[in-house]
């Protein structure tokens, strides 16, 4: 037995499984009988390297026919335009013949390929069209100069944007939209003329702002820090630019680029509105160096007012005796869009931040004295530094744990009260991880820490409930209801958060079984059920101004009904932004309570029809509009 187990290790592993590239390129490679293929060597090339898979290579190409008459070529001697073809091994569509033949080939070598039809452009499916007037039946010899051949990084899947690096840059991070560029440029077209000459002084342009033709803007945005590349660039990417504003006719574009520099610029928000611009670099690796996560920071800031002349309306080292700000992220203690900047800077990085009111301080509670409401602000900020405390309850008793979680909970509840629902349910959600780690010891520990965990998962709901994610609402109020069926105050939760997001009938169900299990739940549970009344009564009145006439039509007047519902769209484009601020609002009416639970109650829920499935809320308007079934002939 043992010697059967040793005989089945040595067994070799199973062959790894062919790409589709490969397989391709070997079913084509069985097209090749003895003699298709000829290779003679006209000139020997340096080295002892030739090219591989993933390799692009550039070549001059000089087609004859077997008499010497020449078909086509890439030379400017024998009728081409001088600009040599370019492939990338693996990638680029090419004959057979070339395939085969280009990787046997030593770089600044000349050699004949002589090629039977099927090796060329007569190769059954073959992958490129033949030339207009190209004698593709006959028998063809290929003059091949490998000008060059290296690892290309492939910017444009199409092949029109290739890079080969010269010298490797330093760090990760890459310039993308709208970072801010500082690079030497020269330009040569594919047949050596000059298009850019070099200079000492650099170019500056912005990404995404069109300054540069597209192609090089693409080749850049995947270069490093004081990387030196050449980007080869196609007529398709040869876009016009200031930088270049005649392009027109070129086939290829070859561009030496050396990155000199690239400025962090950030679109916060996406709208243009927030931006952020990095002035000095940081220490340490972007992102992964900053503080992603809450932390203790220490920045120097100075703020102004953008208007003319800028006003400086706070500096730390003026009014804070040259002391930083020191301040918990997360807890928004400073406006949200200081707060979301500093996040993405490294320790010693230093950024000009512009910012809109609504995220400076027309939303924020601590509004400083000299900034007028409805101000643009600009902040010099510097990350001095920044501590990442843990929450470690390491030796704690259960009541230690206990207190030092209310704190938490406590200022989740501030910014709850602040309308900061994201930060609030992130400190929620802080404490329900560590929860995970606590092991109550007795009955009492365990009650307790029940009680506190479903209060956690509610404060959750309700932050969902604010932010419209109703169904995450609702998912969050299962978590405590799994538990205890009966939990009074998470009924009422996922009551509201059904009646906001529609779903009637659920959140009648919720509210009339608060009043089954608790009594003492019965005001509250009412007060939920004239809301839903009220709510319904909203939805029944619109429905029938949106289908009024929809079924007062005779038969084959049915095709006026589109027509009808878009009067009755246009009708109440006014109303419909009240109905939808009336439906944010209608949580924020309604009270709470703690109320005990006792007993639960089944209910029994109708099977959905076909209709129901499709189109959800067709039930609740066709029921208010009195109609239980609706056929259409």
């Amino acid at each position: 037995m043992a010697h059967a187990d040793a005989d089945a290790g040595d067994l070799p592993p199973p062959p790894a499984k062919k790409s589709p590239a490969e397989e391709e390129a070997e079913k084509r490679r069985k097209k090749l009988t003895p003699g298709s293929l000829m290779k003679g060597l006209i000139r020997s090339g340096g080295g002892d390297a030739t090219p591989a898979e993933g390799d692009q290579v550039i070549v001059h190409c000089t087609t004859r026919t077997m008499d010497g008459i020449i078909v086509n070529s890439t030379r400017r001697e024998h009728g081409g335009k001088g600009v040599p073809h370019r492939f990338v091994l693996g990638k680029s569509k090419m004959i057979l013949g070339f395939a085969e033949g280009f990787p046997t080939m030593l770089k600044g070598e000349i050699a004949m390929f002589k090629m039977k039809p099927q090796i060329h452009y007569a190769e059954e499916d073959c992958p490129v069209t033949a030339p207009d007037g190209f004698p593709k039946d006959d028998e063809l010899q290929f003059e091949i100069e490998m000008l060059d051949f290296f690892k290309a990084k492939i910017v444009a899947d199409d092949l029109g944007v290739v890079k080969k690096i010269i010298d490797e840059g330093k760090g990760w991070e890459t310039p993308r939209e709208p970072y801010e560029v500082t690079a030497r440029i020269t330009a040569r077209t594919g047949d050596g003329k000059e298009l850019l000459p070099s200079k000492e002084e650099p170019y500056f342009f912005t990404i995404g702002k069109s300054e540069v033709p597209k192609g090089l803007e693409m080749g850049i945005g995947s270069m490093a820090r004081e990387e030196k590349a050449i980007i080869y660039v196609s007529s398709a990417y040869l876009t016009n630019s200031s930088l270049m504003p005649q392009l027109e006719g070129l086939e290829e574009v070859r561009f030496e680029v050396e990155l000199v520099q690239f400025v962090q610029v950030r679109d916060m928000l996406g709208d243009g509105r927030l931006i952020k611009r990095r002035v000095v670099d940081g220490k340490g690796e972007f992102p992964m160096d900053c503080p992603l996560h809450d932390s203790l920071l220490r920045v120097h800031y100075k703020g102004m007012l953008l208007d003319e002349p800028k006003s400086i309306f706070y500096d730390t080292r003026v009014d804070n005796h040259g002391e930083p700000l020191e301040f918990c992220s997360g807890e928004g203690l400073v406006p949200e869009g200081f707060e979301m900047c500093v996040r993405l800077m490294l320790p010693g990085e230093k950024s000009i931040v512009t910012c809109p009111p609504d995220f400076a301080y027309d939303k924020f509670p601590r509004l400083p004295a000299n900034v007028p409401e409805g101000a643009h602000v600009q902040w010099e900020i510097e990350l001095l530094g920044f501590e990442m405390p843990k929450v470690d309850w390491t030796g704690f008793t259960f009541q230690e744990i206990m207190d030092d979680a209310e704190k938490i909970k406590t200022t989740g509840n501030r910014l709850f009260k602040e309308g900061k629902f994201e930060l609030a349910k992130a400190k929620y959600e802080k404490v329900l991880r560590e929860y995970n780690h606590v092991h109550p010891q007795d009955d009492d520990e365990g009650k307790i820490f029940a009680n506190s965990r479903s209060s956690l998962h509610l404060n959750v709901a309700a932050c969902y409930q604010k932010m419209g994610e109703y169904r995450k609402s609702i998912d969050t109020c299962n978590k405590v209801l799994e538990a205890n069926p009966v939990h009074v105050k998470a009924l009422y939760r996922r009551g509201m958060s059904y009646m906001l997001l529609g779903d009637f009938d659920d959140a009648k169900k919720d509210f009339e079984k608060m009043i089954a299990v608790d009594k003492s739940s019965e005001p509250d549970a009412t007060a939920g059920l004239n809301k839903l009344k009220q709510t319904i009564q909203e939805t029944e009145k619109k429905a029938r101004k949106q289908f009024k006439g929809l079924f007062d039509k005779k038969p084959g007047e049915i095709s006026e009904v589109g027509a009808v519902e878009a009067e009755g769209n246009k009708t109440d484009d006014a109303t419909g932004s009240g109905e939808a601020a009336s439906t944010a609002d209608r949580d924020a009416d309604a009270k709470e309570a703690i109320p005990r639970a006792d007993s639960e109650l089944a209910f029994e829920e109708e099977s959905p029809g076909l209709l129901a499935r499709i189109w959800p809320s067709a039930s609740r308007i066709f029921s208010s509009l009195g109609l239980n079934r609706c056929t259409i002939l």
